[in-house]
Order: C-alpha cells, then sequence, then structure tokens
C-alpha cells in the first residue's frame, strides 16, 4: 500500500483524508527562551492545549495537519512526539524538513560547507536527506516535505544555497516542496523558475501564501506551470481581508483550478512571536477551526460545489503527499 508519513509512522495514502497543509503547533525561539522565559509557554499546557485542537479539528472532519515547523521556526521535534503520543484519537501529523529564513542562514552555515572554514559537504542537503530517509532529530518521525522561503529580500546568495540543497534532496527523494513566499512581489514565479532550472518538476511544489494575492493572471501563471497554491492564511487578515481570500478561491474554482489549490491557516497553537492572546484580540478568526467551520460552508454558499472543496482538502493533500510515481 502506498505510504504517507506521520508522526506515528507510515499510513495508507487513503487514511490522510481532509488535510490543513500549511499550519504550526508550536513556533518558539529557543534561545530567546531560554533566557527569557514566556509567559504564555508550559510544555504540559500547550501539550495538551494542542491535543485538544486536535479533536476538535477531527470532529469537523479534519482528518490530518501539516506541520510545516522546520529550521528557523524553533522546531522541537520531542515535543512533538509527545503530542502524538499522547494524542487518543486518529489524526495525522505530517512533518517537513527545511530551512525558513527571508535571507540570510545562520552562522554555523556559513562556517560550514563545501569549500568553506570547516570544509564538508552541504549540510543543509545532509539535514534534509536524514530527516526524509532516517527521522528528525534522531526520532522516527520522517519528515513528508521540504519547507523553504523567499520573501522581501528575493533571491539572496544563502537563500540560493537553501533552496539548491532543497531542489538536490527532492530530486533524490521525489520529498515535494513547499514554499513561504511573498505574494505581493510575485515571489512564486522567481521561486518556480529556480527551483525549475534545479531540475525540480513543478507538480511537485506548492507555491505558499498565493492567497495574499487577488492577482488573477500572477495566480494562473503560476498553477499553469503545473504547482499547487496555498490558499493557506485563511483568518490572518492582515495580508489580505477574508473576503478577498473567498472570492479569490471561487474565482480560481470557476476556472478550473480547484486541481491545484489547498486550503489552511498558517496559524499555531503556540507562537512566540504572536502569542495566543494577542493572536485571539488582532486576529480572532486565525485558528485551525476557520477553515472547516466559516470557509468551507462559505464557499459552497457561493457556488463551489462539494466535489471541488474534496478536491481541495482530501484529493490534491493526496497527490502531493503521495509517493512519486
Amino acid at each position: 500500500m502506498e505510504k504517507i508519513e506521520t508522526a506515528r509512522g507510515p499510513v495508507g495514502v487513503e487514511k490522510i483524508g481532509a488535510t490543513l497543509m500549511h499550519e504550526h503547533i508550536f513556533v518558539r525561539n529557543p534561545e530567546l527562551e531560554q533566557n527569557y522565559k514566556n509567559a504564555y509557554w508550559d510544555d504540559e499546557t500547550c501539550i495538551a492545549l494542542a491535543c485538544d485542537q486536535f479533536k476538535q479539528l477531527k470532529a469537523r472532519g479534519i482528518d490530518s495537519i501539516v506541520d510545516l515547523t522546520v529550521l528557523g521556526l524553533g522546531l522541537d521535534i520531542r515535543l512533538i512526539q509527545k503530542v502524538s503520543d499522547r494524542l487518543d484519537i486518529d489524526f495525522n501529523i505530517v512533518m517537513a524538513t527545511g530551512y525558513y529564513t527571508y535571507k540570510d542562514v545562520a552562522p554555523y552555515f556559513r562556517m560550514h560547507g563545501p569549500g568553506r572554514r570547516v570544509d564538508v559537504s552541504e549540510p543543509l542537503e545532509e539535514m534534509f536527506r536524514s530527516d526524509i530517509l532516517s527521522g528528525i532529530g534522531g526520532t522516527t518521525i520522517k519528515a513528508a516535505l521540504i519547507k523553504i522561503a523567499t520573501d522581501e529580500y528575493g533571491f539572496t546568495a544563502d537563500l540560493e544555497r537553501v533552496f539548491a540543497a532543497a531542489a538536490r534532496v527532492h530530486c533524490e527523494t521525489g520529498t515535494p516542496i513547499t514554499t513561504h513566499t511573498n505574494a505581493k512581489k510575485k515571489g512564486g514565479l522567481d521561486q518556480q523558475k529556480f527551483l525549475k532550472s534545479h531540475g525540480v518538476d513543478l507538480s511537485n511544489v506548492i507555491i505558499g501564501h498565493c492567497g495574499d494575492s487577488n492577482d488573477i493572471d500572477y495566480l494562473q501563471a503560476v498553477m499553469d506551470q503545473g504547482s499547487i497554491i496555498g490558499m493557506d492564511r485563511f483568518g490572518n487578515d492582515s495580508y489580505n481581508s477574508p473576503e478577498n481570500r473567498l472570492d479569490t478561491v471561487v474565482t480560481m474554482c470557476g476556472l478550473g483550478y480547484a486541481d491545484r489549490m489547498i486550503l489552511s491557516h498558517d496559524a499555531a497553537v503556540f507562537s512566540v512571536n504572536t502569542e495566543p492572546h494577542f493572536r485571539a484580540k488582532i486576529f480572532p478568526n486565525w485558528h485551525y477551526n476557520y477553515v472547516p467551520d466559516t470557509v468551507i460552508p462559505e464557499l459552497e454558499k457561493r457556488g463551489v460545489s462539494k466535489a471541488q472543496v474534496r478536491q481541495m482538502m482530501v484529493e490534491n493533500p493526496k497527490r502531493i503527499l503521495g509517493p512519486r510515481r
């Protein structure tokens, strides 16, 4: 049977079900928090909160969540293991490897690598490969995607290095790539150009945060090259309004692109960057339940069919996460 890697090990593709493809569980800053305790973080409380939120999702028909918290976002795989072990329902947590930065890599990576002061093989590539083939951080939890990012600075030399490492590991393992972009700068097109030039089949790529844009020509240009686009910040109104996000998905479905979109939030159980009390006050809809409770019913009211919703929530995740042909 074809399998998808999850925090509990591989599961059959058909078990992945309705999936939120771009989320986070715990976004942290270990160096900051080790020295300056965050008043809103407590291991046991946050683990329990995560389990409760996944139970709420399951009750709403969501079967899986993809956690794109990677290096640069404070990944602690052992906390994810604790959440998975404690969760007493049939629910899938899918993890990613990768590196998240808008401009520069950390000093360790500047010092280590081919031709660098510590002249070794590319550590980013080795880390990505190990996370996919052996398990993240010495655990048995294997990554099912590679997460990378560009933003306002475009492709810096460091980001070219990250993308090249991701492309090489993708071509070797078949692991899909998912990205963070600056949609207003049409960053997805630059990402596609780079990845394609490095041998990546763009149908195995999700270009993230495209829901921040209402530029139909841009979105079509990205999808017409084969990639899935992330309509993945529902509930975060700082980049686009709820009405615009909904209208754009409706328009794209009407144009026949339901097979190249995923719906999600880019939300978190806890983020040290925007703690729960801040999110609840400023972005009250930025939580995991918003897509099943509000977005999907609103899309259906506006003429999006149940088959199209299933395509975006079930079939597209199955295709991108499933084994490569």
